[in-house]
């Protein structure tokens, strides 16, 4: 067996024998109250989709960075205040979702195609967000936001940005130079930006 779902089954806890099958390749844990998750999960190091989704995590177990072969990670609706440096090992992630979480921070996984950070309580993005080259939707709605680093003119594959419900005073005009960036929400933002003009004057749509 390679794909294993034990989605909402009111585990409380995983089981032991989960963590002993190493072949497999999709493992879904959403939804049963778990509120740790053991290291021994390093072991599934063919995992190519991980789920943990909809629990009461308050920590992830460093050994996540173990797992090099995963392209899907869902942490979302816990209660993460952080998540493992060791994310950065994971170099064929494509798509991670830490949404509805307590991140004061947004985690940086340079292969990633689609992060998604909304409901947390980030107020600045990093320098680093610009090795992100290969990012193509972010979405950040429900943070802290106030203003966005200049280096996001780095993400030239960037599509899709989702601002919305962030205290943003202002746009950086790098944003005029990413050339595939085709949609833009600013929703419940107070903000007049001549950026978002001169977007949308191009064929960019903007929510707002």
């Amino acid at each position: 067996m390679t794909d294993l779902n034990l989605w909402k089954r009111n585990l409380g806890a995983v089981p032991d024998e989960v963590w002993d099958d190493e072949e497999l390749e999709t493992l879904v844990l959403a939804d049963n109250g778990l509120t740790a998750i053991s290291a021994k999960l390093g072991r599934l190091t063919k995992l190519r989709m991980l789920d943990l989704g909809h629990n009461e995590l308050a920590a992830v177990p460093d050994a996540i960075g173990n797992l090099e072969r995963l392209d899907f990670l869902y942490l979302h609706d816990n209660e993460l205040t952080a998540v493992p440096d060791t994310l950065r090992n994971l170099h064929r992630l494509r798509y991670l979702n830490v949404g509805e979480n307590r991140l004061t921070r947004l985690p940086l996984v340079t292969s990633l195609i689609e992060l998604r950070a909304t409901d947390n309580q980030i107020a600045a993005l990093p320098e680093e967000i610009g090795a992100l080259v290969q990012l193509r939707e972010l979405h950040l709605r429900n943070n802290a936001l106030t203003t966005l680093p200049e280096e996001i003119r780095r993400l030239l594959s960037l599509r899709q940005i989702d601002l919305r419900g962030n205290p943003l005073a202002t746009l950086p005009t790098s944003l005029l130079d990413l050339p595939r960036l085709e949609k833009v929400d600013v929703r419940w933002v107070q903000i007049d930006d001549d950026v978002l003009d001169r977007l949308e004057a191009r064929g960019c749509l903007v929510y707002r």
